[in-house]
């Protein structure tokens, strides 16, 4: 199979093309350097490549200019001199098959997942709970699992919380202490997360995995770009939704071993996210995903500014690297430079830490896995330019490229089914109408139902709270009767037998 172009090396004047392997591209890279060194255009020339060998590639579109990839670029001399240098020999305008997603519907295809699916510890990480209220939280997903209730949105979340409050006693004894605070500050939480458009994220028809993995009728991967420029702003819900997309491709998948080439490319633009304050339990859960993912068929690209974003566990499982410039104007810059030369493979033609200042846009130090998963020495390396508009779409052309989706009618329209909020909400209501009926009716109730000489006959007969009725003076003069008869013969029993 077509190996997917980079570059061309220029570390010695006999260098050159540089290339990735479809066969090893599941083995995950690094896509790392300051701001404006050209990591966009990189990314961009990545996911045009892996398309059209065949490989859908899901990326996020951070400040807007990934959109780019939907429609053809534009030839210009300095593009095409560009083309021409890097070795792109059949080089023209080209747009790629794509499908634009949005978790908040406005730019894309409403992305959704349930509450259930999330399940509690990202949407304890989404939430910023301590771990008072993660626990809290754990319990109610346990509630909801031991009593039968769906939790899809978070109206549902809402309303399971309001029956551990009510019930919060029984529930404590049962599951571990709940107070009343953790459950006002879950509830809180919730609030922020739903003003922030939060809300928007769970419910159904949730995100269907193969809708991702697409081809197009030319048999080009479709590259799906989730529109992050809003999103980028809540960082934990951007990073976790990620994080849970990706956990979702290694619980579902089948293992595949290597493949020709990638069933998908998953590329995670700003990385460091994932991995800010992440838990240790998280960060072992990522390096898990990382590690085993790759039997799947699915490889994963990390995007950064500075290589000690990813942590070491991590890092060390990303084969291919790609690290634009880094300006050494700070100590942690300095520091940056000195860890991303470590991690290269040394090409004895190459001063690797000198180089890493040096870089101009649009170059890059490259090192891929070739045959038999050894890495190659670095190489300086020219980018190749895609084929794309490098830069943003206008609203207009993106309406088209909505309009012309193969998920349009699948997802755009909202579906909400019974799910834990109508289930409780339909039990209250009935414990009320049961808590409102009257009681039921006995005989005496009958007589006097209809009022006037029924209501008469009844007093009569049964009496009233000031006076006695027929049937209860006739029964007590019946008894004193049969009394005083009883008492008369005894007595005179008695005295006869004196006599």
């Amino acid at each position: 199979m077509e190996p997917i172009l980079i570059g061309k090396a220029v570390t010695t004047p006999a260098s050159g093309a540089v290339h990735l392997l479809p066969k090893l591209g599941n083995r995950h890279g690094l896509i790392a350097g300051a701001t404006g060194t050209g990591k966009t255009v990189t990314l961009m020339t990545l996911a045009e490549g892996f398309s059209r060998i065949g490989v859908p590639v899901f990326m996020a579109d951070v400040k807007g200019d990934v959109a780019g990839l939907a429609v053809a670029g534009t030839a210009n001399d300095a593009l095409l001199a560009r083309a021409a240098e890097t070795g792109v020999i059949d080089w023209a305008p080209a747009a790629s098959p794509v499908v634009f997603w949005d978790l908040y519907g406005k730019l894309g295809h409403p992305v959704r997942t349930t509450v259930s699916e999330v399940g509690p510890v990202l949407l304890s990480r989404i939430l910023e709970l301590n771990d008072t209220q993660a626990g809290v939280l754990d319990i109610v997903f346990k509630l909801a699992d031991d009593r039968g209730l769906l939790l899809l949105d978070l109206a549902d979340l809402r309303a399971l919380l309001g029956v551990v409050s009510d019930e919060r006693k029984d529930i404590s004894t049962q599951y571990g202490l709940v107070s009343p605070q953790s459950v006002a500050a879950i509830q809180r939480a919730l609030l922020r997360l739903e003003q922030d458009g939060g809300d928007l994220v769970f419910g159904e028809p949730a995100l269907e995995l193969s809708d991702l993995m697409r081809t197009s009728t030319d048999g080009h991967g479709v590259i799906g770009i989730l529109a992050a420029d809003q999103l980028i702003l809540r960082p934990r819900l951007y990073a976790s939704f990620l994080l849970w997309l990706l956990s979702e491709l290694f619980e579902t998948l089948p293992e595949v071993g290597d493949l020709d080439k990638p069933k998908l490319v998953f590329i995670f633009d700003e990385a460091h996210l994932l991995f800010d304050d992440a838990p240790a339990a998280l960060q072992q859960r990522i390096e898990q995903v990382v590690r085993l993912i790759r039997s799947k068929g699915v490889g994963v690209y990390f995007c950064s500014q500075f290589p000690d974003d990813v942590p070491d566990n991590v890092l060390g499982q990303l084969g291919n690297r790609v690290q634009h410039a880094l300006r050494a104007f700070t100590p942690r810059d300095q520091k940056a430079v000195r860890t991303a030369a470590q991690t290269f493979v040394p090409n004895p033609a190459l001063d690797v830490a000198s180089a890493i200042s040096q870089l101009g846009t649009g170059e890059a130090l490259v090192s891929t896995l070739q045959d038999k998963g050894v890495p190659s020495p670095v190489e300086r390396t020219l980018i190749a330019p895609p084929r794309c508009r490098m830069g943003a779409i206008t609203p207009e052309e993106r309406t088209q490229v909505r309009a012309n989706s193969p998920v349009g009618a699948k997802y755009d329209t909202p579906v909400n089914r019974e799910s834990a909020a109508e289930l409780l909400a339909k039990r209250a209501e009935e414990s009320t109408t049961q808590a409102k009926a009257p009681p039921a009716k006995t005989a005496r109730d009958d007589a006097s139902a209809e009022g006037g000489a029924g209501q008469k006959i009844n007093d009569f007969l049964f009496g009233t709270g000031r006076r006695q009725g027929v049937v209860e003076a006739a029964g007590k003069q019946a008894v004193r009767t049969i009394t005083n008869r009883l008492v008369r013969g005894l007595l005179g029993s008695l005295l006869g037998g004196k006599r």
